[in-house]
Formats: C-alpha cells, sequence, structure tokens
C-alpha cells in the first residue's frame, strides 16, 4: 500500500487498519465560481519533457528501512515520471506497525486530521488517557479528530498539507501504493517530493544506496527548532520538549507499538457494519454538495471510496474480467487532487480493448499476475512492448494507445490518471471510435472492401474487457 504525498492516490492492498489526517491549514474553498480550467491546469515545465521514443517498467529504485515496516520509493527523476508530473512511493507497515504522523508538499489519496476542524471524537468517562495541563485548568479527556476504518481495496485522498499517521492493526503486512501528483497546483515548490514528518530521528537514512548515491532522509520538522522555543510553544517543561526532537530515537519513521493504541474510534462488527457506515456517508455527502465552502463540509468530507467490490465494476464480461472507475463524480474531492483511478481484473488470456486516455496520464501498477503491454506513440511506433509483473509499473502518456493481455494466471492492476474526470477512448469493441465511423470511410481508410470493415466494426460486441479472442 502506499502512503500519500503531493496529489496522492493511495490504493489499500492488505488488512486493516487506522489513519489519520490534519486539514489546519487545508484552505477551505470550494469549487464554486471557479472555471473548470483553472482546476486543470498544469505546468508547462513537465510537457516538454515528454519527447522519448522508449518506455520501460519502472521498479523503486531507493529503499529505507525502519523498526515496523520499509518504505520503497520510485525515482520522480525518471522521464516517464517528469513526463507525467508525478511520482510513486509504497509503504510496507507491519502488524502494529506505526507510520509516524508527516505530511507532504502535494495533496493525495490517504487517511487525514483536518488541522482547523473541531475535535469530534473524545473518550468517556471510564476510558482513555487524562490529563492536567500546567496552567491548572482541570482535567479531560483524550480529543481527537475522526479516525478512519480502512479496508483492502480502498482508494483515500489526501490534500497537501494534511498531516497523516497509519497504524497497521490486522495480522499481516500493509501495503500502500501512493502516487505523487506533484504538477498539481497545490504543490508550489519543484517536482521533487518532498515529506515532512512531525517525529522520529532527523538522522535516519536509507539503508540501501541507489546507483547514484543519492540519500533519503525522513526528517523531524520539529528537530530544527530550538529545545526552549518548543517548550514555550507548548508550554511544557524543556526536557520533554527534546522529546520532541527525537535525537535518541532511532526506530525510524513506521515504528512498532508495544501496546495496543488507545483510539478513541468507533467498533465494526464486521464488514457489513462498515458498508453501511459508508453508505451513509455518502449520501450525506450527495445530499449537501462538496463545493459549498462550509467548515462541516471540510472537516467531515468523505475521503475514501473502495475500487476493489465487484459490485461496484462499471464494466464486466464473465469471461473476460471487469474494470471499476473512480473519479470526481464518485468521490468529489478527486476533483480538487486533479485525479481519479481505475481498478482492473483480467482472467486468463483475456485482453483489454486498446484505448488511449484523451485527457490525462496513467501510471499502471500492476497488483498481481502477469501481462504483456504494449505502448504506442502519435508516430505509430511501439514505444513498449513487453511484461507488466507484480510490483512494477509503467506510465502510459496521454493520447499513447495501450493494450493489455493477461498470462495464463491472469492479471490485476490499478491505474493512477491525472485528471479527476479522465476519459478513455477505446479503439475496438462495441462503443470504439472504430465503431462508429462509417463502413465506407473504414473501407477506404484500409482498403478493404465494404464486406470486410463491417468485420472490423463488429468483430467485437463487448465493451472494455475482452474474453480469450479466437486465436487463444
Amino acid at each position: 500500500m502506499a502512503s500519500s504525498l503531493s496529489l496522492v492516490l493511495v490504493l489499500v492492498l492488505a488488512t486493516s487498519f487506522f489513519c489519520v489526517g490534519c486539514l489546519a491549514q487545508l484552505e477551505q474553498v470550494g469549487t464554486r465560481g471557479i472555471h473548470p480550467q483553472q482546476l486543470q491546469r498544469h505546468p508547462l515545465r513537465f510537457r516538454e519533457k515528454c519527447r522519448y521514443r522508449r518506455i520501460d517498467t519502472l521498479e523503486p529504485s531507493r529503499r529505507v528501512e525502519a523498526e515496523a515496516g520499509i518504505t520503497e520509493i520510485w525515482d520522480e527523476n525518471e522521464e516517464q515520471f517528469v513526463c507525467a508530473g508525478a511520482a510513486a512511493v509504497r509503504h510496507v507497515i507491519r502488524p502494529r506497525g506505526l507510520f509516524l504522523p508527516a505530511f507532504t508538499n502535494g495533496s493525495g489519496l490517504q487517511g487525514v486530521v483536518i488541522p482547523g476542524c473541531p475535535e469530534t471524537y473524545e473518550s468517556g468517562e471510564g476510558s482513555g488517557s487524562r490529563f492536567r495541563g500546567e496552567s491548572g485548568r482541570g482535567e479531560g479527556r483524550d480529543r481527537h479528530q475522526k479516525v478512519r476504518n480502512v479496508r483492502e481495496g480502498d482508494v483515500l485522498a489526501l490534500p497537501a498539507g494534511v498531516t497523516h499517521w497509519i497504524y497497521n492493526r490486522g495480522q499481516s503486512d500493509l501495503v500502500l501504493v501512493s502516487l505523487i501528483f506533484t504538477s498539481n497546483e497545490a504543490n508550489q515548490l519543484d517536482n521533487s517530493v518532498r515529506q515532512f514528518f512531525l517525529a522520529g530521528n532527523s538522522q535516519q537514512r536509507q539503508q540501501q544506496q541507489p546507483a547514484g548515491g543519492q540519500q533519503e532522509s525522513f526528517g523531524n520538522l520539529l528537530s530544527g527548532f530550538g529545545a526552549n522555543i518548543l517548550a514555550d510553544s507548548f508550554n511544557v517543561d524543556p526536557g520533554l520538549a527534546q522529546r520532541l526532537r527525537g535525537e535518541v530515537d532511532n526506530r525510524g519513521h513506521i515504528v512498532e507499538v508495544r501496546d495496543e493504541l488507545q483510539i478513541v474510534a468507533p467498533h465494526y462488527e464486521g464488514g457489513e457494519e462498515m458498508e453501511r457506515e459508508w453508505e451513509r456517508e455518502r449520501e450525506t455527502e450527495g445530499r449537501r454538495g462538496w463545493s459549498n465552502g462550509l467548515e462541516e463540509t471540510i472537516c467531515t468530507l468523505r475521503l475514501r471510496e473502495n475500487i476493489d467490490d465487484p459490485k461496484r465494476a462499471d464494466f464486466y464480461n464473465p469471461r473476460g474480467g471487469r474494470i471499476a472507475t473512480l473519479n470526481s463524480f464518485k468521490l468529489p474531492i478527486l476533483r480538487h487532487l486533479q485525479l481519479s483511478a481505475e481498478r482492473g481484473i483480467l482472467y486468463s488470456d483475456a485482453i483489454t480493448a486498446p484505448h488511449y486516455y484523451s485527457n490525462s496520464h496513467g501510471v499502471i501498477y500492476s497488483l498481481r499476475g502477469r501481462a504483456r503491454v504494449q505502448i504506442v506513440s502519435d508516430s505509430g511506433e511501439a514505444v513498449f512492448d513487453g511484461e507488466l509483473r507484480e510490483g512494477q509499473l509503467v506510465v502510459v502518456p496521454q493520447t499513447f494507445a495501450v493494450l493489455k493481455k493477461a498470462g495464463s494466471e491472469g492479471f490485476e492492476w490499478i491505474c493512477f490518471r491525472t485528471n479527476d474526470l479522465a476519459m478513455v477512448s477505446p479503439l475496438a469493441g462495441r462503443l470504439s471510435v472504430i465503431r462508429g465511423l462509417p463502413e465506407d470511410v473504414l473501407a477506404n481508410a484500409y482498403d478493404m472492401s465494404r464486406e470486410e470493415s463491417r468485420m472490423i466494426k463488429y468483430g467485437r460486441e463487448e465493451v472494455a474487457v475482452f474474453s480469450p479472442g479466437l486465436r487463444d
């Protein structure tokens, strides 16, 4: 699975966990009065980089180890990522592992705590920790923002600057895969991914050096402040403030929780109850709308959607597989993030319709199995023709045509798209461009008879996902 950064889409791949974030400094604005083009602007500096003649599958180039997990980072300077204005990260969090609170220089998909929003979760009289401040204003209960339970297959949305932490309360490793959309306008820095941790040791370095010798430092933001100033800021003893700086903490950015976290959160008896809770969230969001600018809209914003549920498939072929899409119509916060996603499953030897993304780049990450993938450029050249295996990803530039054919064991993927309303144009099948052309146009364009052009038009009655062809 993945944590989040810039504008990030995060896919939850396994087990269950808590996640939280903060929007204290998230600007509480809607989209009313904003021209649609303003929501879809991309810096020109990335467009001039999309001039390459060959695409390759990519694997992480850097690895950061911690006490209770690892983080693997793809090279954001790789030409494909520069073209897409994005980067990618994969976090593996072991059971009882806590990913330390952090925020990034862009938006993304993850769990959140929202600075500036009220603390809506509070422990009861007989539970949780109690405290007495130095000002002597009496005891209080533990109060914090909403904690979100997430399950496998969820996509999480995380705006820029939102502090998030992740706790794996499951029995198996938690894997988070994130797309970091650095070219979104929320990122005012550069195309480098920057993650700001609020805890840990700033001297913790990556364990495995990449070829170029680049080091990854997940530094503690608070370590740069003086202990006395921190003590004044938090109104605590300087010795306690020194702990915030993390100078003697060598556990890394993912730490092991010795005892179960004492978190105020609803308890779910099963998946059905969680599903009912999410349906209530969707209904509430649908009634109020996302862009009315009210504080409660931002602070209680729905940030997750499950993209793995077969019941929500947009395209289904019992002999071929299924595809589910997630855009800003289904999850309105994606309008702000300028991202969308596609989750696909192909059965043995099935294929997707050859297609292209009209208004976005696509970043395809292989979840399981393997597939032969072909990507064709505007010059008609196959810039990629190879195998995409589990754990690898490949970038499909805007308007480059792509086709995937599953291997004998099938193929599963997630595709992150750099537009909240990404448009897919199929080249074959019932809803394709070829199907929409007159027979005579096809016959003359391809120098074939009208009967042959009719075979081309109507040879596939399926949509998006094709069953194995006649040659299989």
